[in-house]
């Protein structure tokens, strides 16, 4: 079967969640990967999404993270103020396994920017900022999300908002946040970028079919390891057909073909 690679970004969203997984999604490609990853990578894994409500099995892809349809077999439909103090108090434990997040700019060590672009005091663009991306960046593993264009992958951010590896093995101890927590992969529209274990600089772990690692070194705005990349495996059929007919039916997401 043919497929976009909207549609390939949001497989490897869903490979990403582990069975029994505690993962936080927000609005957009990650709710709808976590929704196909419940229907078949992973079905024991359990949602949150910060309006409240956990562990829900939507039989479609929610438009964000209020809408009801979320609540479909839901263990918990909480008021979000309840949520924030869950989340607050699950993650300094550990107990949520990973974390979806995106942003404006994102640097080779996977700090990301969502505030703003330019002078902090005289931006060019302003963002929402940080809502609950701090809190999830300082005490979870994460999957970065991200549209792949170098004015978005940058040496230098204009702002740090949400903290990755800072800027390598030692920079989150230094800076007081948990240094076994931090992100773990990007995933953009032509590839999936890993973390160097032992420097914590990005690399490209795998790239689409039909993309080149030179197609993704030209829309990257650092140096960026490449010897270790391999093409990505391509979606399978019973996948497609869910994500296109089940999950997200009316292409709210993931576009015309």
């Amino acid at each position: 079967m043919e497929y976009t690679n909207k549609e390939m970004q949001v497989i490897m969203i869903a490979r990403q969640i582990q069975d029994g997984q505690r993962v936080i999604v927000g609005t957009g490609l990650p709710l709808v990967g976590a929704s196909l990853a419940k229907k078949t990578y992973a079905p024991n894994c359990c949602l949150l999404v910060e309006s409240g409500m956990i562990d829900g099995q939507p039989l479609e892809a929610p438009t964000s993270v209020a809408d009801l349809r979320f609540s479909n077999g839901a263990s918990t439909l909480n008021e979000t103020f309840r949520y924030f103090g869950l989340q607050n108090n699950t993650m300094r434990k550990k107990t949520i396994d990973l974390g979806f997040l995106g942003g404006a700019q994102i640097d080779c060590y996977g700090n990301l920017n969502s505030t703003s672009i330019g002078d902090y005091h005289h931006p060019s663009a302003r963002f929402s900022g940080s809502g609950g991306a701090n809190g999830i960046a300082t005490y979870v593993d994460t999957v970065l999300m991200m549209q792949h264009q170098k004015r978005r992958f940058v040496k230098k951010l204009d702002y740090l908002t949400s903290p990755g590896w800072i800027d390598g093995p030692d920079g989150r101890k230094k800076k007081g946040l948990p240094a076994d927590r931090g992100p773990r992969a990007v995933i953009t529209d032509l590839g999936l970028m890993r973390f160097d274990e032992e420097t914590k600089r990005m690399y490209l772990a795998e790239y689409y079919p039909g993309v080149t690692p030179e197609q993704i070194i030209e829309n990257t705005g650092f140096e960026l390891d490449v010897s270790r990349a391999v093409e990505s495996e391509a979606p399978d059929r019973e996948s497609l057909e869910l994500l296109r007919n089940v999950i997200d039916p009316n292409r709210i997401y993931i576009g015309k073909p």
